[in-house]
């Protein structure tokens, strides 16, 4: 009995570490992270694609009120799996950081400092009593000083840098789909295509332009920018005549 009101300590207490020196807790935020539809960022020469995976729960649902992509700066964009409204706490923060250190400096805040800022909040959800873990894992990518970045930020506050992840549902099949097609010389444009067929990936067809959300930001302009449905649907199209001249 003594036992199992101690393993129960550890799987309720995010401040306690079990004899194995785990933390329940966050294992279940990354159990959250799994639950959630897919997003995927590609970092190019040339700039960053992040695509995520929108799809609607009912067709009676505005799919405009789906956000998995977000503008954080100017030059960075957010894309998340998990959590919505851990999401959008998370990308809030990272934006009131960029405004103050624009406001502070007078000069735009770098896409590593500005994860870094967020993995610390997100730690600090870690070993805080009376508080659980963000149930959200985001992809954060931007131009800094002339050079594409592209990390990952994990439930425990640990940040990672990519030059191709997926996070959320299916996360293995898509990061095997990107290690095996993914190319550092990759265009932007190579690069929304591959991003696009990496979340059809685990589906049995491409996936349709209004169940998908991409953003880019390029080296050219520094400067976030949404993919237009019409772009979509001819990445789409592209994506659906190759697969279909692979199989004849």
């Amino acid at each position: 009995m003594q036992g199992q009101s101690q393993q129960q300590a550890y799987d309720r207490g995010i401040t306690i570490f079990s004899p194995d020196g785990r933390l329940y807790q966050v294992e279940y935020a990354r159990e959250a992270v799994k639950r959630g539809t897919a997003s995927v960022g590609l970092r190019t020469p040339d700039g960053v694609v992040l695509a995520a995976n929108r799809q609607v729960s009912s067709p009676l649902m505005e799919r405009s009120s789906v956000e998995k992509i977000h503008k954080a700066d100017e030059h960075i964009g957010v894309a998340s799996a998990g959590h919505v409204a851990d999401a959008r706490q998370l990308v809030d923060l990272a934006r009131r950081r960029a405004q103050g250190e624009q406001l502070r400096y007078g000069q735009q805040i770098g896409v590593e400092t500005l994860t870094r800022a967020v993995t610390d909040h997100i730690q600090e959800y870690t070993q805080t009593g009376g508080a659980r873990p963000f149930g959200v894992a985001l992809l954060v990518g931007g131009i800094e000083d002339g050079e594409p970045k592209l990390f990952e930020t994990d439930p425990s506050g640990t940040d990672y840098e990519w030059k191709a992840a997926a996070i959320g549902g299916d996360r293995d099949v898509i990061q095997g789909y990107l290690e095996e097609n993914y190319r550092e010389d990759l265009d932007v444009d190579g690069g929304l295509e591959l991003a696009v067929s990496a979340l059809s990936e685990p589906e049995d067809e491409v996936v349709a332009a209004e169940d998908v959300d991409v953003a880019t930001i390029t080296t050219e302009d520094e400067s976030f920018q949404s993919v237009d449905d019409d772009r979509l649907e001819s990445i789409i199209a592209e994506i659906e005549t190759e697969t279909e001249e692979s199989d004849e």
